[in-house]
């Protein structure tokens, strides 16, 4: 457990005891930041959101992590619930940039001993890991949110709940059940425009008739692939579906496409919205973070 605890002010939703540090903004946008307690010798974690104005939050993280380093903190835990770039963790086209590599490399080097985050897109499941040098935990929102699902859902039995992801990369959160899906190549290659790439196809893969399914994902951004998952269970005969995820973006009105669709729909705190119901800060203190 750390020997003392620093809140980012863009983290005083979480409700995180601790000493908030300063963090503001120069006339002309550059951040300023400083630490009001002594650290040196000391074992210190840091709880900083870095979503949304995700480059913003990043700088802030790197010149307060450099902070600690130079006033001699002994250890570094930086808790970051949602990273920004983890979906950029391989290359499809030649050129392209790897920035999920990029700003663990640069964190290790301002100084951060441990990252701490919550259901990292790269990281697909559970544990601790090493990532472009960068020593990294990553904790699953799964349990929590299950448990908040089957609440939702009156407790169904056994038999009548199916809990699913979306595709592979969050089964884990799931138990290992998964729909099956298929991207096609990026939709847009003019220069300034947002690159996504479409779903080709997604199936079931297991008999959905009757039951309740809740379908579990480490985020939802655009939500393209949580919608077509709802039409798709919905036209396999589910009775009530559930969507719920660790981070909520809800991009391009993708919550309210979701409930169009007929589903339900929570998340989890770490980024806050209208369905924000899942808090990540007992989830830090279980683990002993904090």
């Amino acid at each position: 457990m750390a020997e003392a605890v620093l809140v980012s002010p863009n983290c005083l939703d979480l409700k995180i005891p601790g000493v908030e540090l300063e963090a503001r903004k120069f006339p002309d946008g550059e951040s300023y930041v400083r630490i009001p307690i002594p650290v040196e010798g000391k074992s210190v974690a840091l709880v900083h959101k870095c979503y949304p104005n995700q480059d913003e939050g990043l700088i802030q993280l790197f010149i307060i992590v450099s902070q600690l380093r130079d006033m001699k903190a002994k250890k570094i835990t930086c808790v970051v619930p949602y990273l920004p770039y983890a979906r950029q963790d391989k290359r499809v086209k030649d050129g392209e940039a790897v920035s999920a590599e990029t700003i663990c490399r640069l964190l290790k080097e301002c100084g951060c001993s441990e990252l701490v985050v919550l259901d990292c897109h790269f990281l697909k499941k559970e544990g601790e890991f090493s990532y472009s040098g960068l020593k990294i935990r990553n904790l699953s929102m799964s349990k929590e949110l299950i448990a908040k699902a089957k609440t939702e859902l009156q407790n169904p039995k056994t038999q009548d709940l199916v809990i699913t992801s979306p595709d592979v990369g969050a089964s884990y959160m799931s138990g290992g059940k998964k729909m099956d899906k298929k991207r096609g190549d990026y939709n847009s290659s003019k220069k300034g425009e947002a690159v996504y790439r479409d779903i080709v196809e997604l199936n079931a893969g297991f008999e959905a008739r009757g039951k309740n399914v809740v379908i579990i994902d480490d985020m939802i951004s655009t939500g393209n692939t949580m919608v077509k998952a709802v039409e798709t269970l919905k036209k396999a005969g589910a009775s009530k579906i559930v969507c719920c995820a660790t981070h909520g973006l809800f991009l391009n009105s993708s919550l309210d496409k979701l409930v169009n669709a007929g589903a339900s729909v929570f998340v989890s705190d770490s980024i806050q919205s209208s369905v924000s119901s899942v808090s990540v800060a007992g989830k830090l203190r279980a683990e002993g973070i904090l």
